[in-house]
């Protein structure tokens, strides 16, 4: 299966950590956050990883070049970051079956291996990891609504009166399907192309989304003290496994 993994985003409230690099470069326990996902991705099997960049993008390219572990890179450059859907348009020409979609600004300790198994069983159009989380955090994420059946019904983007508690994390399994579906959006009020809304256009056009509950945990380094965080829970595991 193909990756896609979205890294063209400027990082500002991570600075003065990106001040000269981009958010994916900064490092989590000796490795860069971008250099976690791709260990993971190949893990789970990906046969070409598909980087969308943008801001100080040589930084990546330079980097790492055209293969991590054996596995080809190529990359896609988003001009101007206009939300996720934008973003994963641009990996468009370079994706040609189904895919693993991650966001470069995550750290995973948890079972992306189930997404990426209920994808090949071919009994849905895409799958992704979801999380609980306390019901007044939930207006900060993607919120899915899901049937008794763990099919996600709706997602809302950063609602006021959250749907559930039950969020979008930072991984997704698609098929093509999505890009028609990210052609189609219309920019949110945040006046970007949010791919919650490519995700609900899918389910409305009858296509099977289904949840996956995390189990572990993630962390998405948006702030210094998340990159501390994540560092923090690392070294425990560590010390446990040592």
């Amino acid at each position: 299966m193909q990756a896609v993994v979205l890294a063209a985003g400027e990082g500002t409230r991570l600075r003065p950590l990106t001040e000269d690099k981009p958010k994916g470069m900064v490092e989590v326990a000796g490795k860069s956050i971008l250099t976690h996902c791709f260990e993971q991705l190949v893990e789970l099997g990906a046969t070409k990883i598909v980087v969308i960049v943008g801001y100080k993008k040589q930084n990546i390219i330079s980097h790492y070049g055209d293969e991590f572990n054996g596995v080809p890179i190529t990359y896609a450059h988003q001009r101007e970051q206009k939300g996720l859907a934008h973003a994963l348009l641009k990996a468009e020409e370079q994706v040609s079956e189904n895919f693993m979609l991650m966001l470069g600004d995550n750290i995973f300790q948890a079972n992306l291996g189930d997404v990426v198994s209920r994808q090949r069983e071919d009994r849905a159009d895409a799958a992704f990891l979801v999380e609980e989380v306390e019901r007044d955090e939930a207006s900060r994420y993607g919120v899915c609504d899901t049937n008794n059946y763990g099919e996600i019904q709706e997602v809302v983007e950063k609602p006021d009166d959250p749907p559930s508690n039950l969020v979008m994390t930072g991984f997704y399994t698609f098929s093509p399907a999505i890009f028609q579906a990210c052609k189609l959006v219309q920019p949110s009020n945040r006046d970007e192309y949010e791919l919650s809304d490519a995700i609900d256009l899918l389910i409305k056009s009858g296509r099977t989304i289904d949840a996956i509950p995390m189990e572990g945990w993630r962390i998405d380094v948006g702030y210094p003290e998340d990159r501390d965080e994540a560092e923090a829970r690392i070294q425990s595991e560590k010390e446990k496994t040592a």
